[in-house]
């Protein structure tokens, strides 16, 4: 109730009125490139929906208003190019093209247009003829890939009306940005709020996905298909060889899709799932991003992945890669927190280790494939065969303890590190995460409480 005078209403009476307001929102508007069975479908189910139909076709018999439902605006044009262009296709649209036989100049039409869905029910072979024809045109990979086809979800749909549902379930999924995951699989809302996603599963990234482990986090971690990881005692990439490792009390898994993700969690240990370039983060949604592949260069992480993104070492600058950048030099600064600017530049040069830095790395002379001699924690003396690359021998630098080794048969380049030698001997632990990694992994710690804040 508003009471008003008369210098709000012009009134004298000095009383009361009420005011009602009702709010009407646009219909999300569905347009459907041809008038087949199946967008006739799709136009029932999506009206039912609160969509706003529009269909356009080169075939007049076609559009008759029977087909679809009360209100649906039909486009008639000579031809399939004619009736797109008589269309208004907005940010917000949900495009579907289902045509007989137009496809490909329906997909040419709309590509570069903007729109929130374009959807394509096409086979896989025509696909790839239409997705071939882009490429042809210059139009990007990511402008490619960004067209769903095949369109919908797999529920085994065979007659118009399912196929139809499938369809609009996909849309549905990309209209309100959720996961179309199954209910029973869906991560539950306390978990995702600690959800942290490590890229590299190295030793210095096993050091950090212990540490939030144990800080009660939910530890999910990427990488390449095989790993090059020499510290293979201490690396949670080892479970993409050997299916499950623990280190220090805290067991990692390898993983393939994302119901097996929410099964490992759910026993408590960390997922790890051959992803090279994060391809699951669509579908986790985590809270935190954390790029610890130290590859001294940006592998392709930035921050829209997540709300908050941490990324270890050179090759990234907080504030326009990632939200706050660790200091990963030995040394005074080791495990910094930057908020603005880049981590030291790389020296090259390995950790000092009882005086010997570059003579403890052994790198393969030649290009051939691993064949290891000898296990992690032997103790061996200087000029010992520790390995072979196809027929080459690998001796020893000096004496002391394997360390680090490359898995068996894996492919290598000459220069290639693949091991190293503690010279501390016996005195060494290779079972456990190193000193530099604990310090990086406190600095990732307070990087994500702070966040938190």
């Amino acid at each position: 109730m508003a009471r008003t005078g008369k210098d709000a209403m012009g009134m004298d009476c000095g009383g009361a009125m009420k005011i009602f307001i009702d709010v009407f929102c646009l219909k999300p508007q569905l347009i459907l490139i041809g008038a087949g069975h199946v967008n006739r479908a799709v136009a029932f189910c999506a009206h039912t929906l609160g969509f706003a139909i529009t269909v356009a076709d080169s075939y007049l018999e076609s559009l008759q208003p029977e087909h679809f439902p009360a209100h649906s605006q039909l486009v008639h044009g000579d031809n399939i190019e004619a009736a797109i262009a008589k269309l208004n296709i907005t940010p917000n649209s949900f495009v579907i093209i289902a045509t007989n036989n137009q496809d490909q100049q329906a997909v040419e039409q709309i590509i570069n247009q903007p729109c929130q869905y374009l959807g394509l029910m096409a086979s896989r072979r025509k696909r790839q003829v239409i997705y071939d024809y882009l490429r042809e045109l210059s139009v990007t990979e990511d402008t490619i890939t960004a067209i769903h086809s095949p369109i919908g979800f797999n529920i085994g749909a065979e007659t118009p009306e399912e196929i139809a549902i499938s369809i609009m379930a996909e849309v549905l999924k990309v209209k309100h940005d959720s996961s179309g995951l199954q209910m029973k699989d869906e991560m539950p809302h306390q978990k995702q709020q600690k959800l942290v996603l490590i890229r590299g599963a190295g030793d210095i990234a096993t050091g950090v996905a212990i540490r939030l482990h144990n800080a009660n986090y939910k530890v999910v971690m990427t990488d390449i298909e095989q790993p090059t990881h020499i510290r293979r005692s201490v690396a949670f990439a080892q479970a993409l060889y050997d299916q499950k490792v623990t280190i220090e009390g805290v067991s990692a898994q390898q993983v393939h899709n994302l119901k097996d993700i929410v099964s490992v969690l759910a026993q408590g240990d960390i997922p790890v799932i051959a992803d090279e370039q994060a391809a699951i983060i669509e579908q986790l949604q985590p809270l935190y991003v954390v790029d610890a592949i130290l590859a001294k260069r940006n592998m392709g992480t930035h921050m829209q992945m997540a709300p908050f993104t941490v990324a270890l070492g050179p090759g990234f600058s907080a504030g326009d890669d990632c939200h706050v950048v660790i200091e990963t030099n030995r040394g005074h600064h080791l495990g910094r927190l930057i908020y603005q600017g880049a981590a030291q530049t790389n020296t090259g040069e390995p950790g000092s280790i009882a005086g010997f830095t570059y003579q403890r790395v052994i790198r393969a002379p030649n290009a051939g494939t691993m064949k290891t001699k000898v296990a992690l924690g032997a103790i061996v003396n200087e000029g010992d065969i520790v390995a072979y690359v196809d027929e080459t021998p690998i001796t020893a630098p000096l004496s002391g303890m394997v360390r680090g080794l490359l898995n068996d048969g894996l492919p290598v380049s000459a220069g290639f590190k693949i091991g190293d030698i503690d010279p501390r001997g016996v005195k060494a632990d290779f079972n456990s995460v190193s000193d530099k990694a604990r310090a990086i992994a406190g600095g990732v710690l307070e990087a994500l409480m702070h966040a938190e804040k």
